[in-house]
């Protein structure tokens, strides 16, 4: 477009052909041909840049061939021995200025877009972190050319709208395959400088072969949607040499949106894959506005007035001298696990919920934690010498960290004694056992692999005996016998087997024989009694014995329970405890197994017993619905900890006491106390719960429903005030305005739901829906959508409860006028407005929480503390984050808590910024970390 005279140089002097040989007749029809060349890319860019003046559409194929264009104008001219030039020429529209050179900017009508007026000669300053080295001493001057038009067209601000197609994601699969760390991410460094080929000697066009220019624009697609959110263009190279040759059929798939097309495209060679994260983060000084990505969406935020001009993109905001330290952990993995709850000598109780294990003293009302697992602890057992604990974990979202193993770890310093079996086991430890009669120097262990491998460890050592196939069905428990050495049990789903470790390393098996009794579907818990017999329940709710070294019946007792015994205790004394899963019955039997008499009723909104082991003088029990319990069958049993049994979302603090309340989908509502470490009531609401709010003076609750219901409550008399029914979806938001007078409710219809409150709450009145609409343009037919078009995550009110902010599932930020119910389009205005809580992830104070290859679905949430400049974030790889507020810079430093194995779903600092709250998705943990 800006081709240079070739026939005449500055002084309008002929000038001197490349090769002093070469005919002069050749020559000139070789620059004919070049003129003739760059002519039409110039009638092509001209033609390109109306379109991208009326079609806004387009606006991404246009950047792609106009960087097509001018990289190889820069590729003949160099062809030529003229020099390149520096930077990218400034492109106009208007026919006046078209002849005028202005080299080393871009005018808004040209390539960025934002502005329709023709021919303007503003000039954004465009900034981005100087990470990489500027001045490489193998670039050409056509690779500095390339790679200043691609830097002023890659991070130029959009004029398309910021409306784009619906992405829905589903809170039922928030895990990611992307790698989670364990330390604060490192000071950037600058990459390694690319290899830019030399310029080719020009070649004669092949004939019957189309020019350059045309196949680069064949091959070019078609944008006809702002929901595309790749990069424009297939032609990844300035040379035909280089172009990818791709067949005409993928070329038309690539055309079409689906998500096969999708999952095509990024396996493809040669193409970008979606921009993630604040890699690509820009800032534009004279608009004082960041832009960087998620999941190839550009996300613009606007900066306050009085930082607009001070600030820097490439500065590092550096991590809070204040730190977290895990305090208590709220809750019990009952749900799905088994013999899991054991009294240690210190006289702590020892049990495991999401990747933690606790320690917790009940008389002295304490809690020590084990956390050198990184995902779901899925078995226990305490080595006879009752000094050392080994605990298995599953297989996590992490490939490298995240590998099932075991470790072998110290009760009473924590320290990690072991660790085997990394890379060893597929996917979880569901069994563990130490030899008990040789003193504890063997390790067994059962993978949840399709085989259930059962393998034999020398711990000490870290060595594996051997390893053999357990049972193509599930095995539930595997035991050494105490008195027998190297004998194992292990049981299941229709089986039951007994194990002989010979002198050479040899496992051999005997099935259990049932004979002519019916043979149950599972066999599910097992226990030796005094002299070595051993003691199964099963799914029938039968008690069976086994004589000592035989695999025959030696007594049958039917129907101990009704459903199946989750569990069996062999007391000191000699008498058998059993618990039942479903009839949450426990009941003592003697030592002939006849029935004492004796039982204690776990009740029924703790649900059924999964474990029982001996304390002193008392029994520990551990329930379905994620309780422990302590007591005597006789003097009856009381809670000692509470927890969810499924997946948790709601969490809400309390705006004057140290409390907070919990929602799950386990239809329970706790209220806790952070001091006292336990619940001051819970409420079974009937139905899945999704989300919860106090209101400004405390003494209400809202709590949102999966089903779109929600209700408020007193939090006094824990009595339900209302209900009312917002469309059929989850409530995923609850807040209260900072006046109290305005409720709002985020739900996942897209929809924003106001209501004023009246009667001290025992009344609300519906102000309006934020809801997306269409709206008619006032230059074009064209209609726009407003509001949000996927469901709502998130919301802040403003400090006068005039304004809210909202994100939503396809990574808006949109602002409303609360008493209207209406959106505010212009976001610039809003950029001054003070906040009264950051909950949105996505704001121009948040930048730095996401990582540089964030999806947008990586945070969960975050909260900023009331006086102290810290922010807290949840996110997807089970991390709890502390950041210095604000983390305005895309380079922000955190200090980075593990203890979770699922996704966090919310972090709450409590009214004094004392503490932190933080909720586990599936791991179904509460987890309150000190601040310190």
């Amino acid at each position: 477009m800006y081709l240079s005279r070739i026939s005449e140089g500055a002084t309008g002097a002929p000038l001197k052909s490349p090769a002093a040989d070469v005919n002069d007749d050749v020559m000139e029809a070789w620059s004919d041909m070049m003129e003739a060349d760059g002519e039409s890319l110039r009638e092509r860019v001209s033609q390109l840049e109306r379109r991208a003046l009326s079609q806004a559409d387009e606006l991404v194929c246009l950047r792609a061939t106009l960087a097509d264009a001018l990289r190889r104008l820069a590729a003949l001219e160099a062809r030529t021995g003229q020099p390149a030039p520096s930077a990218s020429p400034a492109i106009t529209t208007s026919s006046s200025s078209g002849s005028q050179q202005h080299h080393g900017t871009l005018t808004r009508n040209g390539v960025r877009g934002a502005s329709n007026h023709v021919g303007s000669a503003t000039t954004p300053r465009l900034r981005q972190p100087q990470y990489q080295n500027q001045g490489d001493a193998g670039s050409s001057s056509v690779s500095s050319s390339r790679d200043a038009v691609r830097r002023a067209s890659s991070y130029a601000p959009s004029s398309l709208p910021q409306r784009r197609a619906v992405h829905y994601q589903s809170t039922g699969s928030l895990h990611s395959d992307s790698p989670s760390s364990s330390s604060a991410s490192p000071v950037p460094t600058s990459p390694p400088p690319q290899q830019v080929p030399p310029p080719q000697q020009p070649q004669p066009p092949p004939r019957g072969r189309a020019s350059p220019t045309a196949s680069s624009l064949a091959l070019s697609k078609r944008w006809s949607s702002t929901g595309d959110f790749g990069h424009a263009g297939i032609v990844q190279s300035a040379t035909p040499q280089h172009q990818p040759q791709y067949h005409h059929g993928i070329a038309s798939r690539l055309a079409t949106k689906s998500l096969f097309n999708l999952h095509l495209r990024s396996q493809m060679q040669g193409q970008h894959q979606l921009k993630h994260g604040t890699r690509d983060a820009s800032y534009n000084e004279e608009e004082g506005t960041v832009r960087f990505f998620l999941r190839g969406r550009p996300i613009i935020l606007h900066a306050p007035f009085p930082l607009i001009e001070s600030f820097d993109l490439s500065k590092v905001n550096p991590a809070p001298h204040t730190r977290l330290k895990l305090e208590w952990v709220y809750g019990y993995r009952g749900r799905d696990c088994r013999h899991n709850l054991q009294l240690l000598p210190t006289g702590e109780m020892v049990y495991f919920v999401a990747a933690a294990v606790v320690l917790h003293n009940v008389e002295e009302q304490s809690q020590r934690h084990y956390l050198g697992h990184t995902d779901d602890v899925k078995s226990l057992c305490v080595h006879p010498n009752k000094l050392l604990v080994a605990t298995g974990q599953t297989a996590g979202h992490d490939r490298r960290e995240g590998r099932p193993h075991i470790r072998i770890w110290n009760s009473v310093s924590l320290a990690t004694v072991a660790v085997i079996g990394i890379g060893e086991f597929e996917r979880s430890i569901c069994c563990l056992t130490f030899s008990k009669a040789d003193g504890g120097t063997l390790l067994c262990a059962v993978d949840e692999a399709p085989d259930h491998n059962i393998s034999i460890w020398d711990w000490q050592k870290s060595h594996r005996i051997t390893e053999t196939k357990c049972s193509a069905d599930t095995v539930v428990a595997a035991e050494f016998h105490p008195l027998d050495k190297n004998s194992i049990v292990t049981c299941g789903k229709s089986h039951i087997n007994f194990w002989t470790l010979d002198a050479g390393g040899t496992l051999y098996k005997r099935m259990g024989i049932f004979e002519n009794r019916d043979k149950p579907k599972y066999v599910t818990c097992l226990a030796f009694t005094g002299q070595g017999d051993v003691v199964s329940g099963d799914s029938n709710g039968n008690v069976i014995v086994w004589g000592r070294g035989t695999n025959t019946i030696s007594k049958f007792v039917r129907g101990v329970h009704e459903g199946s015994v989750f569990s069996i205790c062999a007391l000191k004394e000699g008498s058998i405890v059993t618990g039942g899963g479903k009839d949450g019955r426990l009941v003592q039997l003697d030592a002939s197994m006849n029935p004492t008499g004796v039982e204690a009723q776990v009740p029924e909104h703790l649900g059924g017993v999964r474990c029982i082991s001996e304390g002193r003088g008392s029994l520990l029990v551990g329930t379905t619905r994620s309780a422990v319990l302590t007591g005597a069958l006789e003097l009856g049993l009381s809670a000692a900890v509470w927890g969810h049994a499924d997946e948790l979302w709601g969490l809400a603090r309390h705006p004057t006491l140290p409390q907070f309340a919990t929602a799950g989908f386990d239809r329970l509502l706790h209220v806790w106390d952070s001091m006292s470490h336990s619940t001051v009531w819970s409420k079974d609401l009937a139905e899945p719960l999704q989300s919860a709010g106090f209101s400004p003076d405390g003494s209400l609750l809202v709590v949102g429903c999966v089903s779109g219901r929600w209700l408020s409550l007193d939090v006094e008399t824990r009595e339900v005030l209302t209900s009312y029914t917002d469309g059929n979806e989850p409530i995923q938001v609850v807040q209260f305005s900072p006046n109290g007078q305005l409720l709002a409710l985020g739900s996942r219809d897209n929809n924003i739901y106001i209501y004023q409150v009246a009667d001290d709450g025992r009344k609300f009145s519906r102000v309006g829906r934020c809801s997306p609409e269409r709206r008619q343009r006032r230059t074009s037919s064209l209609s726009s959508l407003l509001g949000h078009s996927s469901y709502i995550t998130h919301l802040d009110w403003s400090e006068d409860s005039q304004h809210i902010r909202s994100n939503s599932g396809d990574y808006e930020l949109l602002y409303w006028n609360a008493g209207l119910c209406r959106q505010i389009q212009q976001s610039s205005s809003m950029r001054d407005i003070a906040w009264a809580t950051t909950n949105c992830t996505i704001t121009f104070d948040t930048v730095g929480i996401w990582p540089e290859g964030a999806d947008g679905t990586d945070v969960n949430g975050c909260c900023r503390a009331h006086e102290a400049p810290l922010l807290a974030t949840a996110d997807d790889f089970g991390k709890v984050k502390l950041y210095t507020f604000p983390a305005s810079q895309p380079k922000s430093l955190c200090h980075i808590y593990g203890g979770h194995s699922s996704h966090v779903t919310s972090v709450a600092f409590l009214h004094d910024d004392s503490r932190l709250i933080s909720t586990g998705g599936r791991d179904t943990s509460v987890m309150q970390w000190a601040l310190v």
